[in-house]
C-alpha cells in the first residue's frame, strides 16, 4: 500500500486563532461598554456612532460573526485536515478567505457605527457588505469541498457533516433573507415588509443561531473533545440520529420568536411544535458530548481544556431545553420581550460558544508551537472567571425579566395599571449593574487567555507546515454487516444535496402559504403607505437604532392593550419594509404613539429625555436637530418603494419633496407655537413626523366605523 507524504496548514489556522482572539475582545468590550450604558447613561457621551443603539449591532455582530465566525474557521481548518488526511484544497482561497472575513468585519463595524444599517437584527449590514458576504462564504464551501473531495480517508467522520450541513444552510438562510432593493450605495430595504419580513427575518434569526452558532461547534465538538479526552465518540448511530433530527427540526422552529404577534396562528403553532421537538435532538448530542468523556472524569478535574468543554457542554444542554420552553405560549407570555430572553442568548453564547472556543485555543496553540501552556494556573483563574462571569450575567437577567414581566402585567385592585412603563425600568438599574459585573469577569478572563496563549506561542517554535503521511485513498469494499448510513458518509456531494433537501422543507411549508394566501395577510383599508416625511424619518429611527429599545408589536393581552392601546393586525404593516417589531423592551412599545403626545414632547425628548421622562435610561439626540434632511435621496426611496409594490401614485417620486416639504413646514409652525424654532429640513422634524404616524391609521378605521 502506497503510503503519501504531506504537510498540513498550521498557518491558516493560527492566524484564524489570533483574529479568534482579537475579535473576541473587542466584542465583549462593545458588549460590556453597552451594558454600562443602561447603567450609566452618560456613557451613550452624545456622539450618534456611541449610542447603544449603534454600539448594539455592533457587539452582536462582532461575537456572532467576528468571534465564533473565526472560532469556526480556526477549528474547521484544523480538524478538516486531519480528518480528511490532507492539506486544505487551496493556500490561495485560504489567504483570500481569512483576508476577505476580516474585511467584512472591519466594514461591518465603521458602516453600522456610522448607522447604515437595514434594521434587520443579526442582518444588519448593508447590501454590499452582503453580496461580499456571499462572496467569501463561496470561497470557504469552494475551499472546503475541494480538501473533503481529495481526502486520503473514505469515510466522513460525524464532524464533517455538521460543516456541510453548516456551508448549505448559512448560504440558504443569507441569501433568502438578504434579498433587498438598493437605493444607494450605503441603502436598500428589505424586499419582504411586515409579516411577511418578520417571518422570513426569524427563520433567518432563530436559524442563524441553529446553523452559525449551534451546528459547526457541534462538528467541532465531534472532534476536539474526542481529541482532548484522549476517547472515541460516545455512540456512532446517536450520532447519526443527533444530526439529521437536528438539521431536520431546527428550521421549523423560527416562528417562536413571533408568538402572539400578527403571524398567522398556524405558522406560529408550528413554531411550538417542533421548537419541542428540538429537545430530543439537541440532548441527543449533549448526551454524546458528555458520555465521550467517560472514564476520563479524573482528567477532567485537573485539565483546563476539558473544564470548558464540559461546561460548554453542558451550556449547551441547559440552553436547548430552555429554548422550547421558552416556545410554549404560557411561558413566552412571561419571558418575551424581557431580559430572561437576554439571558437565554447569553447561557449560550457566553457557555457553549464562548467555552468550547476557550478549550480549543487552549488545546490548539500549544500544539501548532510545539510547547506546553505557559501556565496551567491561569487557564484555571481563567476558567473560573468565566464561569463566575456568566453567573452574575445570567442570573440578574433571569430575576430583571421576571420583575419586568410581573410589573408590566400588574393591575391595582380597581383594575388600573399598577406602574408607569418607566418604573419598570428603573427597577431594574441593580440587575444590570450585576450583569456588568459579570461581563467584566468574562472580559477579564479572556483578557488572561489572551496573554496566556501569547507567553506560550513565544516560548515555542511555530510549525507552519507540519508533516504527516496517510495511504493513498483506496478503493471502497462494502462489509456484509456494514450500517446503512455509511453508503452517505462515502458521498460528500450527496451528502450535501440531502442536507440542502432535508433543510428546505421547512421553510417552504412555512413560506408558501404566508406569501401565496392573501387571507394569512388582510388588507387594512385606512392603512396608507408614508409620507415622504415619514418614511425619511422612519429611516432615521432605523440608522439610529431605536429598534433595539422598542418594539412596535401590541399583543393580545390585557396589560398591554390598557398600557399601549389597541393589538397590533397582520394589515397594519403591509408597507413596512423592513419591519419594526422589535425583540427587547428597554423602552415602551411604540406602534400607538402617534399622537399620543404634541410635536414639542417629542423633540424635547429627542434632545434630552430626562426633561420629559425623569430618570430616562434613553441616549440624547441633539445631532438631529442640526443635521440636515437627505431629501436628494427621496426621489429615489419612493421609487424602490414602487418597485416593491407600495401603491404611490405614478411618477410621484419626482414631486414627493413637495409634500415633504409642506409636511415639514406644518411640523416647524406646530413647534413654534410651543416656542420652539427649528428649521423645517432637520432630521428631528421628520423622525416626529413618523412617530406621530404610528398607529395613526388604525384610529382612523375605528373613527370612520364609528361615525357609521
Amino acid at each position: 500500500m502506497e503510503v503519501q507524504k504531506f504537510y498540513y496548514d498550521n498557518k491558516i489556522v493560527k492566524w484564524f486563532a489570533y483574529a479568534t482572539m482579537l475579535w473576541g475582545l473587542v466584542g465583549m468590550l462593545a458588549g460590556l461598554f453597552i451594558a454600562l450604558q443602561l447603567v450609566f447613561p452618560a456613557l451613550n457621551l452624545g456622539y450618534a456612532p456611541t449610542t447603544f443603539g449603534r454600539v448594539r449591532p455592533v457587539h452582536t455582530n462582532a461575537i456572532i460573526f467576528a468571534f465564533v465566525g473565526n472560532g469556526i474557521f480556526m477549528g474547521v481548518y484544523y480538524s478538516l485536515q486531519r480528518l480528511c488526511k490532507t492539506r486544505m484544497f487551496s493556500d490561495k482561497l485560504s489567504k483570500l478567505h481569512f483576508w476577505g472575513w476580516q474585511s467584512i468585519i472591519v466594514l461591518a463595524a465603521i458602516t453600522l457605527l456610522l448607522g447604515y444599517t437595514t434594521g434587520k437584527e443579526y442582518a444588519e449590514l448593508e447590501w454590499p457588505i452582503d453580496i461580499l458576504i456571499t462572496l467569501i462564504w463561496v470561497v470557504f464551501g469552494w475551499n472546503m469541498f475541494g480538501t473533503i473531495l481529495k481526502r486520503r480517508e473514505q469515510h466522513l467522520y460525524v464532524a464533517i457533516w455538521f460543516y456541510i450541513a453548516t456551508f448549505v444552510t448559512v448560504a440558504v438562510l443569507h441569501i433568502v433573507n438578504s434579498i433587498e432593493i438598493p437605493v444607494s450605495l450605503w441603502k436598500s430595504y428589505s424586499w419582504y415588509a411586515g409579516v411577511q419580513d418578520a417571518l422570513v427575518q426569524w427563520w433567518y434569526g432563530h436559524n442563524a443561531v441553529a446553523f452559525f452558532l449551534t451546528t459547526p461547534y457541534l462538528g467541532l465538538m465531534y472532534y476536539f473533545v474526542p481529541k482532548a479526552a484522549n476517547r472515541p465518540v460516545y455512540s456512532y448511530r446517536l450520532s447519526i440520529i443527533h444530526f439529521w433530527a437536528l438539521i431536520f427540526l431546527y428550521i421549523w422552529a423560527g416562528p417562536h420568536h413571533l408568538l402572539y404577534t400578527s403571524l398567522p396562528d398556524w405558522a406560529q403553532s408550528l413554531g411550538v411544535v417542533f421548537s419541542i421537538m428540538l429537545i430530543a435532538p439537541s440532548w441527543g448530542g449533549m448526551i454524546n458530548g458528555l458520555l465521550t468523556l467517560r472514564g476520563a472524569w479524573d482528567k477532567v478535574r485537573e485539565d483546563a481544556v476539558l473544564k470548558f468543554m464540559v461546561v460548554a457542554i453542558t451550556a449547551y444542554g441547559m440552553a436547548t431545553f430552555e429554548g422550547p420552553m421558552l416556545s410554549l405560549k404560557n411561558v413566552n407570555a412571561i419571558s418575551h420581550f424581557t431580559d430572561w430572553t437576554i439571558a437565554h442568548v447569553h447561557v449560550g453564547a457566553l457557555g457553549w460558544n464562548g467555552f468550547l472556543t476557550f478549550g480549543m485555543l487552549y488545546w490548539l496553540i500549544p500544539r501548532m508551537f510545539s510547547t506546553k501552556l505557559y501556565s496551567t494556573k491561569m487557564a484555571n483563574q481563567h476558567f473560573w472567571l468565566g464561569t463566575l462571569g456568566i453567573l452574575f450575567y445570567a442570573v440578574p437577567m433571569y430575576w430583571a425579566g421576571f420583575v419586568q414581566s410581573s410589573m408590566w402585567k400588574q393591575f391595582t385592585a380597581e383594575g388600573q395599571l399598577q406602574y408607569q412603563f418607566l418604573e419598570t425600568v428603573t427597577k431594574l438599574i441593580p440587575f444590570y449593574a450585576l450583569r456588568s459585573l459579570g461581563g467584566t469577569l468574562y472580559l477579564l478572563g479572556a483578557v488572561l487567555m489572551t496573554y496566556n496563549l501569547i507567553k506560550t506561542a513565544k516560548a515555542g517554535v511555530f510549525v507552519p507546515d507540519e508533516e504527516a503521511s496517510a495511504p493513498a485513498l483506496q478503493t471502497y469494499t462494502k462489509y456484509s454487516n456494514e450500517h446503512w448510513h455509511r453508503w452517505i458518509e462515502r458521498k460528500p456531494v450527496q451528502m450535501l444535496i440531502a442536507s440542502l433537501i432535508v433543510i428546505l422543507i421547512g421553510g417552504a411549508v412555512e413560506f408558501i402559504p404566508t406569501f401565496l394566501v392573501k387571507s394569512n395577510i388582510p388588507t387594512i383599508a385606512s392603512v396608507k403607505p408614508y409620507t415622504p416625511l415619514e418614511l425619511q424619518g422612519r429611516d432615521i429611527y432605523i440608522r439610529e437604532g431605536c429598534y433595539t429599545c422598542h418594539s412596535q408589536m401590541i399583543r393580545p393581552f390585557r396589560s398591554e392593550t390598557a398600557r399601549y392601546g389597541e393589538y397590533s393586525k397582520a394589515g397594519e404593516f403591509v408597507y413596512d419594509h423592513p419591519f419594526q417589531w422589535g425583540s427587547k423592551r428597554t423602552g415602551p412599545d411604540l406602534a400607538r404613539i402617534g399622537g399620543k403626545y404634541p410635536d414639542s414632547w417629542h423633540y424635547n425628548h429627542m434632545l434630552d429625555p430626562t426633561s420629559m421622562s425623569d430618570k430616562s435610561i434613553m441616549p440624547a439626540y441633539p445631532w438631529l436637530l442640526d443635521d440636515q434632511i437627505d431629501m436628494g435621496s427621496t426621489q429615489a426611496k419612493i421609487e424602490a418603494m414602487i418597485t416593491l409594490g407600495v401603491p404611490y401614485p405614478e411618477g410621484y417620486g419626482t414631486k414627493a419633496n413637495d409634500d415633504l416639504k409642506k409636511q415639514a413646514d406644518a411640523i416647524a409652525s406646530h413647534l413654534k407655537q410651543d416656542g420652539i424654532e427649528t428649521l423645517p429640513d432637520r432630521e428631528i422634524v421628520a423622525l416626529i413626523a413618523y412617530l406621530q404616524r404610528m398607529g395613526t391609521d388604525i384610529k382612523a378605521e375605528k373613527a370612520v366605523a364609528g361615525s357609521k
